[in-house]
């Protein structure tokens, strides 16, 4: 008996390869759930599949604690599982050819966003980093790529004269990572009542602020 078509096999991969996906995205969207609103102590990789519809040994196979929250996170905020830089992204590319009348405006917006669907699980990340030798060695990682986005976000508004040149770059870009962070969104909005408006008018205006003070 002749053995079946290689193209009938590689359907068959191609579908267990999406299931296997679907299913992963399933895990780490209850992963994300439930460590946004549980904190990381309290979530069970029982109570995440639970939540996802499989089996514990399902959710124990795919990933450990640590990297579902990882995971959850790194989906929440930036759309993938990628340890790769946002200024890397396909959306960030995008954000690159606007014009420099819409550029900043775009780029808050785009971080905010971001802020919003991610603060929670930026809170959970912080405090379990410090007891989590997994998830602090990826949280420092996540920390470098955002010093080197801001910095080349800097960089950017110099070039496009949206702000003027400075000798402090790296002190710039850490003053508007610092401006635009998950804590600052959390603050503001999650605890001080704003609404999204306002904080995006408010960011504006401070990075700017930022950008064109003078040398201390």
């Amino acid at each position: 008996m002749s053995p079946p078509p290689a193209s009938g096999r590689s359907y068959r991969s191609e579908l267990r390869a999406q299931q296997a996906m679907q299913t992963r995205r399933r895990i780490v969207s209850a992963a994300a759930d439930l460590f946004a609103t549980q904190g990381y102590q309290a979530t069970t990789l029982a109570a995440i599949a639970r939540r996802a519809g499989v089996s514990a040994e399902t959710v124990k196979s795919a990933a450990s604690k640590a990297e579902l929250l990882i995971a959850a996170f790194e989906v929440t905020f930036a759309g993938a599982e990628s340890a790769q830089s946002l200024t890397e992204t396909e959306v960030a590319a995008a954000v690159l050819d606007l014009p420099d009348d819409i550029f900043l405006d775009t780029v808050i917006q785009q971080i905010a966003m971001a802020n919003a669907r991610g603060y929670a699980l930026w809170t959970v990340l912080l405090g379990s980093a410090a007891s989590d030798p997994v998830v602090e060695t990826a949280l420092r990682g996540i920390l470098e790529r955002r010093a080197a986005d801001y910095r080349r976000l800097v960089d950017e508004l110099i070039a496009r004269r949206l702000a003027p040149p400075t000798s402090e770059r790296p002190e710039r870009a850490a003053a508007v990572s610092f401006l635009l962070s998950p804590e600052g969104y959390q603050q503001l909005v999650g605890q001080s009542g704003w609404t999204h408006e306002a904080y995006l008018r408010w960011a504006k205006r401070a990075v700017q602020a930022e950008m064109s003070a003078s040398a201390g």
